[in-house]
């Protein structure tokens, strides 16, 4: 009983050494090629023997201790010239195939100068000793991995995400972006045309946003005031603060579970919120911007209350639409007021409303539509509006403002600051924008001072502020709300930049608690699947230039077509490679054996300038697509360069650079996937044991030689087809309301 051990090293002679040692045992054993301790050099030991000479070693083996030309050939001129890396001039090679010493010494010195031609003798003498070179190589390359491994981690740092500050404020010469996301109404649970409208897609920006370490901060929150949650609260029982406070709860789990990354989620019902609103309220009346009205307004006799305007449902009278509401018709989109509307009725109990008369104060937005116009002019080009946002703003301001009422004749809402109308509060379409103000207000009252909100609000110079929405809220956003802050004349920071989505259908209809159609926020992880695999469906069909359809056959073929079969593939493929092959250590590698490195570079980088530019302008859809370029270019080049077993044995050189290029490649997909994905993301950064990735300009190699990697894990499962009318049943108006 014998038992041979490889050679330590990384350099020629060390595999020369070691496929000897393999072939000899493969072809006079069942024994295969061992590492052990700290020795250097092959050896071979049994009960009284030791030898360290690689031939003598192939010779003990075989019993057969006789010369002949072809091991003085190696002996005198091969390895000599190996080994001071000289070219080995003219071969001679057996005439037929003997599985000898002499043979199986020859054969291995030849190897790293004949692997790739066309002898016959080499070529046949290779297929009958498949085994032996596998274990030879094999345990080069993982003796080879192991040497070059210098620590646990080795990336350049440069390259990393930079963490966030306690609290953010912008910071002079940095670029700093102030980001919001419509204030959803507290008294409903959001669908999903809610979230990919406003929250989801604000936050995959911001992600986008942070990963590049620009400065941002990302403010959402509850809107909570108006008839609607006065209404709601009577049904149950309740105050209207209580209601507020229970589905403040349920949209912040709801959001949570999507991986909605706020920097503070908070609600409109708050002391700055009506310190904040007032002043506005009292500056635009000071600088005469606010009149008074006298009119009839719709009264309910079966409740005695005035209605406000979406408890008034009627016939729209621009397009005859029956169930048109009093502030907004949602098929044709004209804002109207409840007195147009044709047969109208009481949303609460059906009742005819009658006329009764009422004072409430207006914005004069005829007066301040010139110098919206010059901002909105400007604002449009320089922010890169959104191509819908820009039309129904400049359909508002070509048909002429008018002044709009900004008061309502409630009890639950902001207390208009003057004395003759303390018996009503603000309208909730003035109020309500300004809770971006009194939200990030309450953000920095509970770090410090409140105050410092004005450095992002009122710093119109270093601060860039994108919103995003549903197409209906555009209005308020555009013309209501900045002709209130240009009205102050104080120095806000207005919109740079509006993003605005169509409307996404469920199933070819509408979505509908009431009717259970569609899927809420709070039933989507009933479906057992990850949140990120509903943000990456989200995004891929968001509305952005027109309707979009939720579709659950297309939702299925998305996870089991794009994210398993090309993303997950391809990172899972490269990783368990580099875990088999490699014993997870990044080898030593160098490009110039990749000749194809360059046109992938190119093309990766092409790609990857794209996908900034299309992130920079909010355009969500367009980004994701070209994160799956990138990912399709990943698996394209493991196909182009076999990247196999094959790969491994033969060309050892060329597979430590593929394999270099394509862990790198899974890095800089970790960074783009992130603010549409985070938590496929982190999974991946886990399997490479690697922080953050920035998203930088181009493609780098950041993870270097001798880091070492986590083993794989998959980042997906498979979606069985019967699932499809199982979800569609659940969510077609049968599930539980």
């Amino acid at each position: 009983m014998v038992e041979v051990f490889a050679s330590k090293g990384n350099n020629l002679l060390t595999l020369v050494d070691n496929l000897k040692l393999a072939i000899a045992l493969s072809v006079y054993t069942n024994e295969t090629l061992k590492l052990h301790g700290e020795e250097k050099k092959c050896f071979l030991i049994g009960e009284n023997l030791k030898l360290v000479e690689p031939n003598s070693i192939v010779k003990y083996l075989a019993k057969n201790f006789t010369k002949d030309e072809f091991i003085d050939f190696e002996e005198d001129e091969i390895y000599p010239k190996l080994k001071n890396k000289k070219d080995i001039g003219d071969l001679k090679t057996p005439d037929k195939v003997e599985l000898n010493p002499s043979q199986i010494i020859l054969f291995s010195s030849l190897y790293p100068t004949l692997k790739d031609s066309s002898n016959k003798w080499f070529n046949e003498f290779e297929s009958q000793v498949t085994k032996g070179i596998e274990n030879g190589l094999s345990i080069t390359h993982q003796e080879r991995a192991k040497e070059e491994h210098t620590g646990k981690q080795n990336f350049n740092s440069s390259f990393q995400v930079k963490p966030q500050d306690k609290a953010i404020l912008p910071k002079d010469g940095e670029r700093n972006i102030l980001i919001t996301s419509a204030l959803p109404y507290v008294n409903n649970v959001p669908h999903l045309g809610n979230i990919i409208g406003s929250v989801l897609s604000a936050d995959i920006f911001s992600r986008y946003v942070k990963n590049r370490n620009y400065n941002a901060i990302y403010i959402c929150g509850t809107d909570e005031y108006g008839t609607a949650t006065e209404t709601k609260a009577l049904e149950e029982g309740v105050t209207p603060y209580e209601l507020c406070t229970k589905y403040h709860k349920i949209h912040k789990e709801v959001y949570d579970w999507f991986d909605i990354n706020f920097d503070y989620f908070g609600r409109t019902t708050t002391e700055l919120q009506t310190e904040i609103a007032q002043d506005i309220f009292i500056k635009l009346y000071n600088n005469d911007y606010l009149t008074t009205k006298t009119n009839e307004q719709l009264y309910c006799e079966h409740h005695k209350s005035f209605l406000a305007d979406r408890f008034v449902e009627g016939t729209c009278p621009k397009c005859q639409y029956e169930d048109a509401r009093g502030d907004q018709c949602d098929k044709c989109g004209s804002l109207l007021d409840p007195e147009e509307l044709i047969e109208p009725r009481c949303k609460v109990d059906g009742t005819k409303p009658i006329k009764k008369s009422t004072t409430h104060v207006y914005l004069k937005l005829d007066e301040l539509q010139e110098p919206l116009k010059e901002w909105v002019d400007k604002a449009s080009v320089d922010g890169s509006w959104t191509k819908n946002s820009k039309q129904i703003t400049n359909n508002w301001i070509n048909k002429g403002l008018e002044p709009r009422c900004i008061t309502r004749d409630l009890i639950w809402g902001t207390p208009v600051p003057l004395e003759e109308f303390k018996d009503k509060v603000l309208y909730v379409w003035f109020d309500a924008t300004i809770g971006y103000v009194s939200i990030t207000a309450n953000y920095f009252k509970e770090k410090s001072d409140y105050k410092l909100y004005e450095q992002w609000w009122k710093n119109p110079e270093n601060v860039d502020l994108y919103q995003f929405m549903g197409k209906d809220n555009t209005p308020f956003h555009t013309v209501v709300f900045p002709s209130s802050l240009i009205g102050t004349k104080d120095k806000w920071t207005k919109l740079h930049h509006i993003n605005t989505t169509e409307y996404l259908q469920y199933e070819g209809g509408k979505f509908s608690k009431s009717r259970g159609i569609g899927v809420f926020g709070n039933s989507a992880k009933e479906t057992g699947l990850s949140s990120d695999v509903w943000r990456f469906y989200l995004c891929s069909v968001r509305p952005e230039s027109n309707d979009s359809q939720f579709s659950w056959d297309e939702f299925v073929a998305c996870n089991n077509n794009i994210l398993l079969a090309n993303f997950g593939n391809f990172v899972n493929r490269v990783i368990k490679y580099l875990s088999a092959k490699y014993n997870q250590v990044i080898p030593k590698f160098d490009l110039k054996n990749l000749p194809e490195f360059e046109a992938l570079e190119s093309e990766v980088n092409k790609i990857l300038k794209e996908y900034i530019q299309a992130m920079e302008v909010a355009n969500l859809r367009k980004g994701l697509e070209l994160v799956m370029a990138i990912s399709a270019k990943g698996n394209q080049f493991l196909q182009e360069n076999k990247l196999d077993n094959s790969l491994y044995l033969n060309k050892p050189d060329k597979c430590d650079a593929v394999v270099n290029v394509a862990i790198n490649l899974i890095y800089l997909l970790s960074a783009t996937i992130s603010p549409f994905m985070p938590g496929t993301s982190k999974q991946i950064q886990e399997m490479l044991n690697a922080p953050p990735l920035s998203i930088t300009d181009k493609f780098e190699l950041v993870l270097l030689p001798g880091h070492n990697v986590g083993k794989a894990q998959y980042l997906f499962k498979r979606i069985e087809e019967s699932k499809i009318e199982e979800w569609r049943n659940l969510y077609g108006g049968q599930q539980k309301k």
